[in-house]
């Protein structure tokens, strides 16, 4: 039986997943996370690329596509065929959504685009996510979260400083924000279509979505015509703010407001800083950074760094420890926010997972469901599209479909 969440605000919305690797997968979970029903349809032979991301591995299934593909049913279906292609119009006729990430005019070549499916589907939502973007001189270039970065300043802002190597954000930033951003094309398309019935077309990159971190490097560069250079973890505009060596380890302090500054001070049992014209106001503090984080990290490695985010809550000072991934999955904070999630699949486990961020008093579309296997709900959503099971026979016989004989 069709395992398909029973709350959120999604609940009966159609999604279909013709994604792969990462920035279309996490457009698709989010959906499934806020209730759709959300269909993979893998390629075959092989399916999605991260099933082959190993390692790490649990009982031989890739930790990468599984963190990304829970909570989703999944078909395997031969886009080279025309058997599989009509399976997969037969599917988006019955849906709300299309999600995909293919190199532009992959989609149109097998008769999948957007202006054929439109013909099926009017009201169909079709998002398309790519390196660059369908329009402008690099829209057929195939691109990847690296070279996103590269383009959009990101890599030029991260680092050390001046004269050091350029260092990439050490996640996806561009790919994981581009999942973000078409859900959320994709919810304000789907408002408009219940008002006009109408679908649309909803496009968006991974140039576009690692550009939109660039806020105020990009109001900096509008209103100066200079471009900002990295500078470790501390801030363009203001001071202190950045990580700072303590006892143990490492420890972030903010001062956006004077008032933050000067409880600063107050915590460091150093009220000769606040006499100090060096760092008497933010853009003073500023002419004077390396002075005054010098000053600052003598105090700071006396004491472990829980002291000292104790000290600064007391004071009302925005302050917290530099963690590793392991003790983030650990955090009593992050547990409480439903961030950790378990999920049952049917060769792993139970597997931990990442929960939806987006919380609702209705609530969401979670579900204990893992990734699919390969294949694993093709004979459960071809019978739903109204397939006899000789159909479903032929189909696999003639590899239009891949049907996996584990149960659901």
């Amino acid at each position: 039986m069709m395992n398909r969440p029973s709350k959120g605000p999604l609940s009966g919305v159609r999604v279909v997943e013709l994604a792969h690797v990462m920035a279309g997968p996490v457009g698709g979970l989010l959906m499934a996370d806020m209730g759709a029903d959300v269909i993979k349809v893998e390629k075959l032979p092989g399916g999605d690329d991260t099933r082959r991301t190993t390692p790490p591995e649990i009982n031989g299934e890739s930790a990468s596509f599984m963190i990304l593909n829970r909570n989703k049913r999944g078909i395997a279906v031969n886009l080279k065929t025309p058997e599989g292609v009509e399976v997969v119009k037969r599917l988006v006729g019955q849906a709300d959504v299309v999600i995909e990430n293919y190199r532009p005019g992959t989609m149109e070549k097998m008769g999948l685009g957007y202006a054929a499916l439109n013909q099926i589907n009017p009201g169909l939502v079709y998002c398309k996510i790519t390196g660059f973007g369908t329009s402008g001189p690099y829209a057929g270039r195939a691109g990847y979260d690296l070279i996103s970065q590269g383009m959009s300043g990101l890599m030029g802002l991260t680092g050390e400083g001046p004269g050091r190597p350029p260092v990439k954000v050490g996640v996806p930033v561009g790919d994981v924000t581009a999942g973000i951003l078409a859900a959320t094309g994709v919810l304000a398309a789907y408002i408009e279509r219940l008002r006009t019935g109408r679908g649309q077309f909803v496009d968006t990159s991974l140039l576009e979505a690692s550009l939109v971190h660039t806020y105020w490097p990009a109001a900096m560069a509008f209103a100066t015509g200079r471009s900002a250079e990295p500078m470790g973890s501390a801030h363009p505009v203001a001071a202190p703010y950045q990580a700072f060596p303590t006892q143990d380890g490492w420890i972030n302090i903010g001062a956006i407001s004077q008032a933050n500054w000067e409880r600063i001070a107050i915590v460091l049992e150093m009220p000769s800083l606040l006499e100090d014209s060096r760092f008497a106001s933010n853009g003073a503090r500023m002419s004077h950074r390396d002075q005054l984080v010098e000053i600052m990290s003598s105090v700071l490695k006396q004491r472990a760094t829980e002291a000292w985010v104790e000290a600064f809550e007391r004071a009302g000072v925005p302050a917290g420890p530099v963690k590793t991934m392991t003790q983030v999955l650990a955090d009593p904070q992050v547990k409480a926010r439903d961030m950790i999630v378990q999920v049952e699949h049917p060769v792993a486990g139970n597997v931990s997972a990442l929960g939806c961020p987006i919380k609702f008093s209705g609530g969401s579309g979670v579900t204990s469901r893992g990734a699919p296997l390969y294949g694993q709900h093709t004979h459960e959503v071809l019978a739903e599209l109204g397939y006899a099971e000789p159909d479903i026979e032929r189909l696999a016989e003639l590899q239009a479909v891949y049907a996996a004989t584990v149960a659901a």
